[in-house]
């Protein structure tokens, strides 16, 4: 009989709870504070549902009455300078941190309202009703709310999907030494959502000052938690990845309030992320103002039940037990949060009417609709702009992948905010190509090697950009990974700067190569740009020369806005002309460049299929124009390089190795034809692979990929259709 033995988790796993005598010792300042925020935030909730039932909401309505306890319990135990970020339900973790912000030294329930929170109220109001006067500037509604000052990362109406930027705030915060913390809250539906165990798994490996904090209020929309899970104890999660947990009633704020501290003394001496779970319970459904019951998930009796539980109620009670605040007082305070939203509301609405309605000057223009997809590049005023061609310093034969390298290297050295992070970069010599050479040994503590989680490691660099003291720069292994962290990378990523109003920056660099040919199949080599081009707020530059490489990187890691980076496989090994000294000269972002001179046929093509192309022309003796794009985003495509070729040439051929599924060339033909529709002799020509990925089998990758064969091809039915066959 084999021999077993019983294990047990070490990681401290408990339920708090108060006594008669904690509310005793309990700070009256704390106590008032605490009834206070919750009655205005109470009265927000109430506003919002009341002007959501005259259809002046466009959109959701997620409210959190009932949810109040937890979300201001939790907020009053932190510093200004600490973080938060919440999920779609979030109005009362906004409010709380912002009001803490406001008052850090407590609120009076004689004076609830001052300037400063009457502001406050409004412009979250006007937020959640789409108007231009909102944090956001009416973009982001109820469910993407942020203020950046009063460390309001971002609220986010993807379950779970905010959580790893919680952890690139949280690793900000730990490097930088002031013990500060990130909290990110979440509900019962997103606890076993990927994006937030791989983000639970990397905060403790890497020992991030992070707290995942759960509003289990029982039901994912109509769901219940006993449906979706076989153990409904969900801080029991801390357990499978060391994390400290506390079980709370969030009905009891104060329950709330001693958990947290309890989880910051943890956090702020280096003990790694807390898990912080608060049963709460929201009164009304989902969305809207009717309570569950009305749509037959939950009964009238549990809902009763629950009700009793008011953690306004509790408080309340609790202050005048003590004889803290008198009962007209606690009336008072109520009639003076209501008054206030009255306030905030009719400065938006006009209630002239038989109906409100909502101010005319107060929506946003719609000239405002596409500002601030991505920034202006105003970072650039002053760099130094140089062009192979114009370069005065020594240039020799390198590889490629050595220049990947020393580029980084050199930037890395001159920028304390750079941080490398990706799967074995800092291991092998430089990852698995070579590409992260001497980064880990040159600078290990900002050269991180990942678990395998993109969802988690890149939405961290996420963070860490939107936090602004550094500049991530994240490795995919391959570019097919993003579909592994699609959510991270178009959801969040891509949206971050224009979502929330434009005034953030998301100085993130994502590198990855195009492995076609190299064997690895269907999951390991696609071409992305196809991909991210349909995405608004990513920046692509695709460098077909190791010169050119080093000024792309310069400008990528320069760059305010996220940038995909592609290298290809094919280049690594090639020895081309590079810098040996000065590798501080930029490329600009949305320059293309005339590689070869010519009057037949315009020639558009990136990475490895440019001086294919040149040589496809070289060999058939065709006149082409060959241009290397190096940006293929929409905005930095250089229509004015490409229209002076193509009113040359007046006819088109667009290169690239991938498939026709996720062909970059179909967008961007579709672009030149309304362009240039008069000066085309014929329609827009193509060069592409298959239908399929590539397979494993050599012969069959080679039948997938566009290369030579079928560039010279192309080629040769452009000039056909000129009638002028070769």
């Amino acid at each position: 009989m084999p021999r077993t033995n019983a294990l047990s988790a070490e990681t401290p796993w408990r339920e708090l709870m108060t006594t008669d005598e904690d509310w005793q010792a309990a700070d009256p300042r704390l106590l008032r504070t605490l009834l206070v925020s919750m009655q205005l935030i109470r009265a927000f909730e109430e506003k919002v549902l009341e002007l959501a039932s005259q259809g002046l909401v466009h959109g959701p309505a997620h409210s959190s009455i009932g949810q109040e306890g937890g979300a201001v319990g939790s907020v009053l135990a932190l510093r200004g300078s600490d973080q938060v970020n919440g999920s779609h339900r979030a109005h009362h973790q906004f409010l709380a941190k912002c009001l803490h912000y406001l008052a850090p030294e407590g609120l009076d329930p004689a004076r609830p309202v001052n300037a400063e929170v009457q502001e406050l109220l409004q412009r979250t109001l006007a937020e959640i009703l789409g108007l231009a006067q909102g944090y956001c500037r009416g973009r982001g509604g109820s469910m993407h709310l942020r203020w950046a000052e009063a460390g309001v990362l971002g609220t986010n109406a993807i379950v779970g999907g905010g959580v790893p930027f919680a952890a690139g705030a949280a690793w900000a915060h730990r490097r930088a030494g002031t013990g500060d913390v990130a909290i990110t809250y979440f509900g019962d539906g997103a606890i076993n959502i990927g994006s937030v165990l791989e983000t639970m798994n990397l905060a403790a490996a890497w020992g991030l000052p992070l707290c995942f904090f759960v509003e289990n209020n029982r039901y994912a929309v109509s769901t219940r938690v006993e449906e979706v899970t076989a153990e409904t104890r969900l801080s029991s999660r801390g357990q499978a990845f060391a994390i400290p947990a506390w079980k709370v009633d969030g009905m009891d704020p104060l329950a709330v309030y001693l958990a947290m501290q309890e989880a910051l003394e943890v956090m702020r001496n280096g003990g790694g992320p807390t898990l912080i779970e608060a049963e709460v319970y929201r009164f009304f459904h989902q969305n809207g103002p009717l309570p569950g019951s009305a749509f037959g998930y939950r009964s009238k009796e549990e809902e009763q039940g629950w009700r009793a539980r008011d953690p306004l109620e509790l408080v309340g009670q609790r202050l005048i037990g003590r004889g803290l605040m008198a009962p007209a007082a606690l009336q008072d305070l109520r009639g003076a949060a209501q008054a206030a939203m009255e306030r905030a509301a009719a400065e938006l609405l006009d209630g002239s009417g038989a109906k409100p309605v909502i101010r005319a000057e107060q929506w946003p223009s719609p000239d405002f609709r596409d500002a601030h997809v991505r920034g202006d590049l105003s970072e650039f005023e002053g760099v130094r702009f140089v062009e192979q061609e114009q370069f005065q310093g020594a240039l020799e034969p390198r590889k490629f992948v050595d220049v990947v390298a020393d580029v980084m290297n050199r930037r890395m050295a001159e920028d304390p905010r750079i941080v490398v992070m990706g799967e074995d970069v800092h291991r092998l010599k430089g990852g698995t190509n070579g590409a992260t050479r001497g980064l880990a040994q040159a600078f290990p503590d900002r050269c991180l090697g990942t678990p395998i989680s993109e969802n988690a490691f890149v939405g961290l660099g996420g963070g860490m950009a939107m936090d602004g003291r550094y500049r991530p720069v994240v490795e995919f292994m391959y570019p097919d990974f993003m579909w592994v962290a699609a959510d991270q990378v178009f959801n969040q990523i891509a949206k971050a700067r224009h979502m929330f109003g434009g005034d953030g920056s998301m100085p993130l660099v994502l590198r990855t190569k195009v492995a076609m040919g190299t064997g690895y199949g269907s999951q390991h080599s696609m071409d992305p740009v196809g991909i991210f081009a349909t995405s608004p707020g990513w920046r692509i530059v695709a460098p077909s020369t190791a010169y050119d490489y080093v000024g792309l990187m310069n400008s990528a890691l320069r760059c305010e806005d996220p940038v995909l980076v592609l290298e290809h496989v094919d280049l690594y090994n090639l020895g081309d002309p590079a810098p040996t000294e000065d590798l501080d000269y930029f490329i600009p972002l949305g320059k293309a460049r005339v590689v070869r001179p010519g009057r037949a046929v315009t020639v558009l093509a990136y990475l490895s299929l440019v001086r294919q192309a040149v040589a496809a022309a070289e060999r058939l003796g065709v006149d082409a124009e060959v241009i290397d794009l190096r940006s293929l985003d929409r905005a930095g495509l250089d229509w004015a390089t490409i229209g002076a070729s193509i009113e040359k040439t007046n006819n088109v051929l667009i290169v690239e190795q991938g498939p026709l599924g996720t062909s970059y060339g179909g967008l961007l033909g579709d672009e030149i034809q309304r362009r240039y529709f008069d000066y085309l002799d014929q329609p827009v020509q193509r060069v592409y692979g298959g239908e399929a990925s590539p397979s494993i089998s050599k012969v069959l990758e080679r039948a997938a990929c566009a290369g030579p064969e079928e560039i010279e091809a192309g080629l040769r039915r452009v000039m056909a259709e000129q009638g002028r066959p070769l």
